[in-house]
């Protein structure tokens, strides 16, 4: 229980209107309390707060009309330390050892036990990170431990039960500690040590014995520090170890005068070791360098069982992509990324590094021959969440699409969101997550994970509420204010509320989501605008040069203000929330009249946009920024449009990409948003797929069509940001939805066809498993709903008027309407075989140009003027001859 007042939550297989909490703490009869009501999500803590190192048991029981259920199982649970008053123990670091650029320590203390150890409890983090053993075993397979928070305000701790470790007589307790975040190189221009140059470990470890006896082991001057032979540790660079080298002599330590008010319990699942890939295929490269092949890109490191000689030198080196037949390294920048070994010979030996993570798909080792392998895998790390949705559908691509967001999620959800896991930079970029944030929900529960991030965003905003680029913040000198980037502040809470039904996010949250509006408030002229600012905007449009990754088609200065506007609008359904109904009033008033400002500034009477780009577009349509049901409608053909004439390759960035295919659904062109997300070429979400990809890349085009690297400094082929199209396929494709907070009701909408057979996907709700499955046969929609206890769906089928069901499993049937037959130029455009078959026509007769761009200019006019809008200055002949091509691909 990481909290004296934690919220609680159940599920029922039946309803309820009321409901009994029982809690029995150790050595006191239990308490009942008992309540109204049918609440079940986040449930206020009915008892006093507990204390710091309670131990007890909780259960609950339902009722309906006076008549109660059976008791739950009982939940046994422990809290943590509380408050700074809890710790006996003070930070200590090496006195001489373990300086910067220097061999990572290892501190250590030994404790004499007179009997069996019936129960233990260490308390523990560090300044830096920790390897902490006793006994020479692990207590714990957490990695990176304590993670990376804002490390002046917010230092995570976790408690570990290591009963098991300790035994009568001597005990010896060690940490070793490494670089880590604290003191390794952050950011690409190299500075280390942004938050002190001194490692420190913090331990308490309180021991019960068979005896009676009680010990406590604390942190303090009679620890001892000692050499080791991890020469050198760092994240971006790697690990260095001489197998050699045992521990040196103890050497004294200081106590540190650090306060302990910054420290928290663990609040979100720690980074663990949560799968192992067996290296595939091994081939030497063109160098002569051994490579190995792990078939996915991922996130950890490099586990070699080898058997070599002393002194021998074994080098493993990491790269996402080859190029030219060897490892790809450009894109990781300054970052070395090799890990390096000495043996020390005579027997088999495990290398791998404990301080330090690479992200890679290819490993190339160097000063050991193939035969003196005995072994080589990849150890996945990722913040250790529980799976929760699933998706599945008829496109082998679309399904490896889906594959590839899972696995960004799982390389770059490493105890911070991450926008990538492998080059000079692996920082919480507030914009990616902001636009992942939906997706992450659906496919694993890091309600937990973002909510503490969130702490941490909070901790580190300005006093003006200016949020920081990226969080924890390392950029202390920069006071930023940047839309899509800071607006994190007010999207992700409402995202966790909108997914899991836990109001506690949003009240957490309130003053930080307030600050932000506010700010942005100040920052608008008197027309009512955010403008003339820094942006970054609709970061890596295609278009934008490989190297100016900001220089988007999209007005920069209105997607500042949309963002004002999406802010002001979540700020106001927070307050409703909350129950604060003046400041919701204040924020509907100024949402109204940022409106007005932007449709005055950027959208003409006729409904287009001052920019007339896919993202300008989509953000006006997704979110209600058009004041006219005529506006919206032009919006939504121009919108249509613009996506034929480029092809339906993809013309947006990280702002506009996880819009448009929403935008493009609700103006009432789905079928256009398929065409695009089945697009193969580049740019597309396909495109990669087709290259082989097995993660979501950072650039549409990260890697060119002749298989070189994107010349671009920004090229990572880990990012998980242009994955958020996930979402519109779980909530639109497969059609499952929610439509109240936590899936309490849901909305069974999916779209059948446009090139898929069917779809299907599952999720773990807060209530219970939901599950929506459609398929298509003969000109029939099958369609199957799985609704949980204590929640309804609302179901939309062809032709049919929406209707609400209840829980359990449904089966639906509806006919289909036949496709239409094409009449105009639009109609062929949008049918991707007809127009495959037209276009291979339009090629063969000497077309020059993109067929859909030329047909662009005509897309009203009747299929019989096809030939002359795209070839406008051919002979009429030559059109004529075009014509008739063209009319025998359109007979039936």
């Amino acid at each position: 229980m990481p909290a004296p007042r934690p919220r609680l939550s159940w599920r029922t297989t039946e309803p309820f209107d009321a409901y009994r909490v029982e809690l029995t703490l150790a050595g006191r009869q239990p308490v009942v309390h008992t309540a109204e009501g049918a609440e079940q999500l986040g449930v206020r803590w009915p008892f006093a707060p507990l204390d710091s190192r309670a131990a007890g048991a909780l259960r609950v029981s339902v009722g309906s009309r006076g008549r109660w259920g059976d008791w739950s199982r009982p939940l046994a649970f422990e809290t943590p330390l509380f408050g700074a008053g809890d710790w006996s123990a003070r930070f200590v670091s090496p006195r001489t050892l373990g300086g910067v650029l220097t061999a990572a320590p290892l501190l250590s203390r030994t404790v004499k036990l007179p009997a069996a150890v019936t129960r233990a409890r260490l308390h523990v983090t560090a300044l830096g990170l920790h390897v902490t053993r006793i006994n020479g075993e692990r207590v714990t397979d957490e990695e990176l431990a304590p993670g990376w928070t804002s490390y002046g305000r917010r230092l995570r701790y976790r408690t570990h039960d290591v009963t098991a470790l300790l035994r009568p007589g001597e005990n010896e307790v060690t940490a070793l500690l490494g670089n880590g975040w604290y003191r390794g190189r952050l950011y690409w221009r190299g500075e280390r040590a942004l938050y002190g140059d001194r490692l420190a470990l913090l331990a308490q470890l309180e021991i019960e014995c068979a005896d009676g006896s009680t010990h406590l082991v604390v942190t303090d001057e009679s620890w001892r520090a000692h050499t080791t032979g991890v020469l050198a540790d760092d994240l971006y660079d790697g690990q260095t170890t001489d197998l050699r080298i045992g521990r040196g002599a103890g050497e004294p330590v200081d106590v540190l005068d650090e306060p302990l008010d910054q420290l928290f319990p663990g609040d979100s699942p720690p980074v663990r070791p949560v799968a192992a890939v067996p290296g595939g295929m091994r081939y030497a490269a063109p160098s002569g360098e051994l490579l190995v092949d792990f078939g996915e890109n991922l996130v950890g490191w490099v586990r070699l069982r080898v058997r070599g000689r002393a002194g021998q030198e074994v080098v493993v080196r990491h790269a996402e992509v080859l190029e030219d037949g060897e490892l790809g390294i450009r894109p990781l920048r300054s970052a070395q990324a090799t890990d390096r070994y000495v043996l020390a010979g005579g027997r088999t030996e495990v290398l791998e590094p404990s301080l330090t993570f690479h992200g890679f798909r290819y490993a190339g080792l160097r000063g050991v021959a193939p035969e003196e392998i005995e072994s080589v895998e990849a150890v996945v790390l990722s913040s250790d969440l529980r799976p929760t949705g699933h998706f599945r559908c008829s496109d082998p691509d679309v399904q490896k699409l889906h594959d590839n967001v899972v696995r960004s999620m799982r390389g770059n959800f490493l105890d911070v969101p991450t926008d990538c896991p492998q080059r000079d930079e692996r920082l919480g970029w507030t914009g990616d997550i902001q636009v992942f944030a939906p997706a992450a929900a659906f496919l694993a529960d890091c309600s937990s994970f973002l909510s503490s991030w969130l702490r941490d965003l909070a901790a580190e905003q300005f006093e003006d509420g200016c949020v920081p680029f990226v969080v924890p913040n390392i950029h202390h000198n920069i006071l930023p204010a940047a839309a899509a980037w800071g607006d994190a502040a007010t999207i992700v809470p409402w995202t966790l509320y909108e997914r899991y039904g836990d109001a506690e996010v949003l009240r957490e949250q309130y003053p930080s989501m307030r600050a932000w509006v506010e700010r942005l408030h100040a920052f608008a002229g008197e027309d009512g605008l955010w403008a003339g600012r820094f942006q970054f905007g609709d970061w890596l449009d295609p278009a934008a040069p490989p190297d100016a990754p900001g220089d988007s088609r999209t007005d920069k200065d209105l997607v500042a203000t949309a963002h004002y506007i999406r802010s002001t609008d979540l700020l106001a359904r927070t307050a409703a929330v909350l129950g604060l109904s003046e400041d919701a009033r204040r924020c509907r008033d100024l949402a109204a009249e940022v409106r007005r400002a932007f449709a005055s500034a950027y959208v003409t009477e006729r409904g287009l946009m001052v920019s007339d780009t896919p993202t300008a577009y989509a953000m006006a349509l997704h979110w209600d920024l058009l004041p006219t049901p005529e506006q919206r409608e032009a919006a939504g053909t121009r919108l249509a449009d613009l996506v034929r004439a480029n092809g339906f390759r993809v013309a947006t960035g990280f702002v506009g990409t996880p819009l448009i295919t929403d935008a493009l659904t609700e103006a009432g062109y789905p079928h256009l948003a398929f065409r695009l997300l089945l697009e193969r070429s580049c740019p597309s979400w396909l495109y990669p797929v087709t290259m082989g990809a097995t993660t979501i890349w950072e650039r549409w085009d990260s890697m060119l069509p002749d298989g070189s690297i994107n010349p671009g400094q920004m090229t990572s082929f880990n990012h998980y940001a242009l994955g958020a199209v996930a979402d519109w396929l779980h909530r639109r494709v497969a059609g499952l939805a929610p439509a109240a907070p936590g899936y309490r009701r849901i909305e069974v909408r999916p779209l059948p066809g446009h090139g898929l057979t069917w779809a299907e996907a599952d999720l773990e709700t807060p209530y219970g498993t939901a599950g929506v499955a459609w398929r298509i046969s003969g000109g029939t929609l099958v369609l199957e709903a799985r609704v949980p206890p204590g929640t309804e769906a609302i179901v939309h089928l062809p032709g049919q008027e929406p209707f609400r069901t209840g829980p359990g499993h449904h089966q639906w049937k509806a006919e289909l309407p036949p496709p239409a037959s094409p009449e105009v130029i639009a109609d062929a455009v949008d049918d991707a075989r007809l127009w495959e078959r037209l276009t291979r026509v339009m090629t063969a007769h000497g077309v020059i140009g993109d067929p859909a761009a030329l047909a662009a200019r005509g897309l009203r006019l009747p299929l019989s003027e096809l030939a002359s809008v795209v070839t406008p200055r051919a002979t009429p002949e030559q059109v004529a001859r075009l014509q008739s091509a063209l009319d025998e691909q359109l007979r039936p």
